[in-house]
C-alpha cells in the first residue's frame, strides 16, 4: 500500500478513537450539572471518567502529531486557517483538565460549583466545535493556489457547519448518557438512562438533517461508499435508541459507538484523496500527495508507529479493564 494512503487511514483511525472515547467524556461533562443533584452524585459522575479522560486525549495529540509529520502542508493550512476555532477547542480542553484536577481542592460549595460549570463549558464547546471543524473540512473552505486559507473565523460559521456542530453535540451527549447508565448505579443510572432515551430521539432528526445537507452542500455522496456509510450511521443511531428503550444499555452504547465510527469514516472517505477541499478552485485542494512529507519520512514514521501504537492500545485497554466496575458513592475518598 502507498504510504500516503496508509497514513491517511491511520489518521482516520486516530480520529475515530478520539471521537469514540472523548465523545463520552464530553457527554458526561455536559450532563454533569443536570444529572448530579448534589456534590456526592457529581463526584460519582466525574469519577466515571476520572481514570480515562486524559488518556483519551492522547488520541488527539497523536492525530495532530501524525498530521504534522505525515502531511505538514495539511497541518499548516488547517492550524493557520482554523486558528481561532482550534484555539477555542484547546481552551475548552484546558479548562476541563484544570477543573477535573482542582475541583476537590476546596470543600466550598461555590468553589465546586464553579469548576462543575467549567467542566460543562469546556465539554460543550469541544463537542460543538469539533463538528464545525470536521464538516467545514469536508464542505470546503477558501484556500488559494499557495495552500493558504484566505477566509475568516466567521467563514467557518456557515449553516451546514453549525448543523454539523449540533450533530456531534447530541451524539456525544447520547454517548455520555449511555456511558453513565453503564458506569453508575441507583438514581444516577436511572436518570442517565432516561436522559439517553430523550437525547437519542432528538439526535435522530439532527443527524438526518446533517446527512441531507451533506448531500446538497458537499460532494461526499459522489463517492457511493461514503454516502452509504453516512446513511448507515443514522441507522445505527436509531438502533441505539431502540436498544436503550429496551433497557439494553450495553448494546446501545456499542451501537452508538458504531454510529460515531461510521460517521467519521464517511467524512474521511468522502474527503479522500483530499485532506482539505478548496471552495475557490478544486485544483487548489490539498491532497495526500501534494500535502505530504517525503517518502523517507513516511517510511521512518511507519516503523515507529508499528512499534508504538500497539503499546498505547495495550496500556489504554488495561486502564479500562482495571476500572471496569460501576462507580458508587462508597468508592469516593473523603
Amino acid at each position: 500500500m502507498d504510504l500516503n494512503i496508509l497514513w491517511f487511514i491511520l489518521i482516520t483511525v486516530l480520529f475515530i478513537g478520539f471521537f469514540f472515547l472523548e465523545g463520552f467524556d464530553f457527554g458526561v461533562g455536559i450532563l454533569l450539572p443536570f444529572l448530579g443533584k448534589n456534590d456526592i452524585e457529581r463526584r460519582v459522575i466525574i469519577n466515571t471518567i476520572g481514570p480515562h479522560w486524559d488518556g483519551n486525549e492522547v488520541w488527539l495529540i497523536t492525530a495532530g502529531g501524525a498530521m504534522f509529520a505525515a502531511f505538514p502542508n495539511w497541518y499548516a493550512t488547517l492550524f493557520s486557517g482554523f486558528y481561532l476555532a482550534l484555539f477555542l477547542i484547546l481552551f475548552a480542553i484546558i479548562i476541563r483538565g484544570v477543573a477535573f484536577e482542582f475541583r476537590s481542592s476546596d470543600n466550598s460549595p461555590q468553589w465546586r460549583a464553579t469548576f462543575d460549570w467549567m467542566i460543562f463549558t469546556g465539554s460543550i464547546l469541544s463537542a460543538i466545535l469539533w463538528g464545525v471543524a470536521m464538516t467545514n473540512i469536508v464542505k470546503g473552505v477558501p484556500i488559494d493556489a499557495k495552500m493558504q486559507y484566505v477566509g475568516t473565523f466567521f467563514t467557518l460559521l456557515n449553516p451546514y457547519a453549525i448543523v454539523g456542530g449540533l450533530t456531534t453535540l447530541f451524539v456525544f451527549m447520547f454517548h455520555g448518557a449511555l456511558f453513565l447508565s453503564l458506569k453508575t448505579t441507583g438514581e444516577i443510572a436511572a436518570r442517565a438512562t432516561k436522559a439517553a432515551q430523550t437525547i437519542g430521539l432528538v439526535s435522530i432528526p439532527v443527524v438526518l438533517l446533517m446527512a441531507g445537507l451533506t448531500y446538497f452542500q458537499t460532494d461526499l455522496f459522489d463517492n457511493l461508499g461514503a454516502g452509504i456509510t453516512l446513511l448507515l450511521s443514522g441507522v445505527t443511531l436509531v438502533v441505539a435508541c431502540i436498544l436503550i428503550r429496551s433497557h439494553k444499555a450495553g448494546w446501545a452504547f456499542i451501537a452508538n459507538g458504531v454510529t460515531i465510527l461510521l460517521f467519521t469514516v464517511a467524512l474521511f472517505w468522502g474527503l479522500f484523496p483530499r485532506v482539505m477541499v478548496s471552495s475557490l478552485n478544486p485544483e487548489w485542494s490539498l491532497t495526500i500527495w501534494n500535502a505530504s512529507s517525503s517518502p523517507y519520512t513516511l517510511k521512518i514514521m511507519t516503523i515507529i508507529a508499528l512499534t508504538m501504537v500497539p503499546i498505547v492500545l495495550l496500556y489504554q485497554g488495561w486502564t479500562y479493564w482495571v476500572f471496569r466496575k460501576r462507580v458508587t458513592a462508597k468508592d469516593l475518598h473523603y
